[in-house]
């Protein structure tokens, strides 16, 4: 199995910066994708961001210029820097992959647990 472990959310002012991590571990074969989502009270889960083990990135149009992604692929590890932080962004952010368990062939998306961020105006 794949387990993730996103870090780096918390209380931030409205303006301010922060960097989420998402750390996967496990019996990792190959990590094909990293996405950030995010679910907001009351509201359905969102696709941020994701990026491929090419460097291929999409952006969803709503966060377009304020959210990076980001990947370490020696660390299995994705980033999400979000600037100018709105009290809109307060939601928890999850990490989701899509890996090859080792010595496998199949593609499976695992979950994080999430982050949560709570912007003050």
């Amino acid at each position: 199995q794949v387990h993730l472990v996103e870090s780096g959310g918390g209380l931030v002012q409205a303006g301010e910066s922060l960097t989420l991590s998402c750390v996967a571990s496990g019996s990792i074969g190959s990590i094909k994708a990293m996405r950030w989502y995010r679910q907001a009270s009351g509201k359905e889960r969102e696709l941020l961001a994701a990026i491929t083990d090419t460097g291929l990135q999409h952006n969803d149009d709503s966060v377009k210029g304020r959210f990076t992604i980001s990947r370490d692929n020696t660390k299995n590890t994705a980033y999400l820097h979000i600037s100018s932080l709105k009290p809109e962004d307060t939601a928890t952010y999850y990490c989701n992959v899509r890996a090859v368990l080792s010595g496998g062939i199949w593609e499976s998306d695992y979950w994080g647990q999430g982050t949560q961020v709570i912007v003050s105006s």
